[in-house]
């Protein structure tokens, strides 16, 4: 997908904000991306538009992938960030230090993987939960995802439904969300992306039957549609049912000043905090409470969360931190916890490499 996405996108949204905030600090930042370059990075191009058509399909990833040896050759760099599934398999090939931020599942066979490529590689989670899931890893350190709170007005004015706001599948919990808001007596909108012919064939089977005039389906939405259900909902639902490594959509809820009910899954705990900022809940009869509850918190309190551990210029100064550390020791870490090394070294160019496709939705 293009950097900023149009619709939905986390880790683009994530990429387009880091590529911001590093060029603020001093830093000469190149994106290889594909389609319409809207950072304000050099620009290197392997696609002339995305290949959201082909998502699930190796090719896309793998040709993208496979240009950055030679694209790094005419290009003067100190380190790669890349955020791609394949990219890094072409370290050892061009040879530079590489950072890889590791946005999806780290279990099963892309925990084999993972574990490989760290060998070569600096891993970086989005979260402390989602290292949990691959101790064995060699984790150069967690930078937590973040955005811009300038782009996200609070609303201290709350109506009366509840939003889920996300991809139409099982593991995000949208039949949940449903099910809740009902015993909860509190009518839900479901803004989420259904592109996908799994996506599609879910919601046929399973969530088109339960809809009703307390549940309505309003489609996948982006930019200001998005922020403006966000801030105007009494709280966002997030029921998950899988070990989600971040969550985008939480973040984006406070951030509106939304508070976030939902499931102790994955990055949950890590991000919402409990009687704050939302509430985490074991079971529907829980999260329906919860939902009732949820007028009660403070929307103030929930911005100022984001403001102080979710801003963009806090995760790029993690990020630039990884980054000093692995140009000052470019050896991967031999155990799972970072080595910091105090080097304050000077200000040069950094590549970033991001995904041409959506192979790997599972991040937000």
């Amino acid at each position: 997908m293009e950097l900023p996405p149009t619709g939905y996108g986390g880790i683009e949204a994530v990429c387009a904000d880091l590529i911001a905030a590093l060029r603020r600090g001093g830093h000469r930042v190149t994106l290889v991306g594909v389609g319409r370059n809207g950072t304000g990075a050099t620009f290197v191009q392997t696609y002339d538009r995305p290949q959201g058509e082909r998502i699930g399909q190796t090719v896309p990833e793998v040709v993208h992938a496979a240009a950055l040896p030679a694209i790094l050759a005419d290009l003067h760099v100190d380190l790669v960030h890349d955020h791609t599934l394949a990219g890094p398999l072409l370290a050892l090939a061009h040879g530079l230090p590489t950072v890889v931020t590791a946005h999806g599942p780290v279990d099963g066979e892309l925990g084999s993987y993972y574990r490989n490529i760290s060998r070569w590689v600096h891993l970086v989670a989005i979260s402390d939960a989602q290292r949990a899931c691959a101790p064995a890893t060699r984790w150069r350190g967690t930078v937590h995802n973040a955005l811009e709170p300038a782009a996200y007005p609070v609303s201290v004015h709350k109506e009366e439904y509840a939003l889920f706001l996300g991809r139409m599948c099982p593991e995000k919990g949208v039949v949940a969300a449903i099910r809740t808001a009902r015993a909860a007596g509190v009518p839900l909108i479901i803004a989420a992306k259904c592109r996908e012919a799994a996506e599609r064939r879910y919601f046929e089977e399973a969530v088109a039957p339960l809809l009703g005039e307390d549940a309505r389906w309003v489609g996948e939405v982006g930019g200001a549609a998005k922020t403006d259900l966000l801030g105007r909902a009494r709280c966002l639902l997030f029921p998950i049912d899988w070990e989600e490594p971040f969550g985008m959509v939480m973040i984006e809820a406070m951030a509106c000043g939304t508070p976030v009910v939902a499931t102790p899954r994955g990055s949950v705990p890590e991000i919402v905090r409990h009687g704050v900022t939302g509430f985490v809940c074991g079971d529907e009869r829980a999260l329906a409470a919860a939902v009732r509850a949820a007028r009660a918190l403070d929307p103030a309190r929930c911005r100022a969360e984001v403001e102080a551990r979710f801003s963009v210029d806090r995760m790029a100064a993690g990020y630039v931190s990884i980054y000093r550390q692995v140009l000052s020791s470019p050896e991967p870490v031999a155990g799972s916890e970072p080595t910091v090394v105090a080097v304050d070294r000077h200000r040069r160019m950094h590549a970033v490499a991001v995904p041409d496709s959506e192979q790997d939705r599972r991040t937000s």
